[in-house]
């Protein structure tokens, strides 16, 4: 079958509230993507400020119960935060068996211990089915087009953990680089263990949880979502749109030329760019020092890596003056 993707998302004035106890819930409308998907990903941006969190649901068309996917708080010292405990949910990604026609998303709001209510600002979901493309994309342009992304090496924090915080530290570069990241330290520089508290998943004992790395990066950043691509095209669009992307790449040892990953199951890059070649210029936390975390990769390489590894997984982070390119990746385009 064609690989097929659509993303879609809503504010708080779409879909319906309703009151229990003490507590509201949000529900979506009901989203008919136009084919049967196999796995969901959800995204939302939420205040969670005080003490308050929220807990987020899926429900497919015509079950009558709701899958736990998340439940959400922001902080570095958030105690009601961890991946869903569905069967049906695997850390991020819910996988209804056979798949499933429709869903709509259910937001639970619950109020901290002194009444403060959070407040939820958009919230969306991917959702795909099919194979992945096995040959290599044709390059949009010949032109090289590189964004200047600062570099950050999780390496840098591998006596304290670092050597599993690709994607905070990938977020991190991200938001640098749209401006909306503040020093961490003293000495004006990020404090990666700092940013992998913010996002630590304790049900995944990890911080590489998708939708809890974009939730955190929405509370600096105007908009950040999960969302999947077809190939390196679409990700050239987003780079003429001067948006860099977080992706989730996985291949076995040796696949990746000049990788200082050798081989992984999964791992997250930034990519910033591309030669005038069509080959992929990225940050990769997994280098070593900040001076060698520029590398870039052989097109064909990093697309199986990327396809093959994650279905095309991408974090988008951008500011409000950043638009999105239009594609087939999206119905309603964020």
């Amino acid at each position: 079958m064609p690989r097929r993707i659509r993303y879609d998302a809503w504010s708080p004035d779409d879909g319906r509230r309703t009151r229990r106890g003490g507590v509201t819930m949000w529900t979506s409308p009901w989203c008919e993507p136009g084919f049967r998907f196999t796995d969901l990903v959800a995204s939302w941006q939420a205040d969670t400020s005080g003490g308050s969190w929220i807990e987020v649901g899926a429900q497919a068309r015509g079950e009558r119960g709701w899958h736990a996917l998340a439940h959400w708080q922001a902080g570095s010292t958030a105690t009601c935060r961890s991946s869903g405990r569905d069967p049906q949910v695997d850390t991020d990604v819910w996988r209804p068996p056979g798949g499933a026609d429709g869903y709509r998303l259910r937001v639970t709001a619950h109020p901290s211990a002194s009444g403060r209510t959070p407040v939820l600002g958009r919230i969306g979901a991917v959702v795909s089915t099919g194979t992945v493309r096995v040959t290599t994309s044709s390059p949009l342009r010949r032109e090289e087009r590189v964004l200047d992304v600062p570099r950050l090496s999780q390496m840098t924090w591998a006596e304290v953990g670092g050597r599993g915080w690709c994607s905070p530290t990938s977020v991190s570069m991200v938001l640098a680089h749209a401006g909306t990241l503040p020093p961490t330290t003293d000495t004006g520089t990020v404090d990666i263990n700092r940013v992998a508290r913010e996002v630590f998943d304790p049900a995944y004992e990890g911080t590489g949880n998708w939708s809890f790395n974009t939730a955190w990066a929405a509370t600096l950043a105007d908009h950040a979502f999960v969302t999947r691509l077809h190939d390196l095209r679409d990700a050239e669009r987003f780079v003429d749109a001067g948006i860099p992307l977080v992706a989730s790449v996985g291949y076995p040892r040796g696949a990746l030329r000049g990788a200082p990953t050798h081989g992984t199951a999964g791992h997250l890059v930034v990519i910033r760019g591309f030669t005038a070649d069509g080959d992929v210029v990225t940050n990769d936390p997994g280098a070593p020092t900040e001076r060698s975390v520029r590398r870039t990769y052989d097109r064909g390489q990093f697309e199986r890596a990327w396809l093959g590894g994650s279905g095309g997984l991408v974090y988008v982070i951008h500011r409000d003056d950043q638009l999105l390119p239009r594609g087939a990746w999206s119905a309603a385009n964020a």
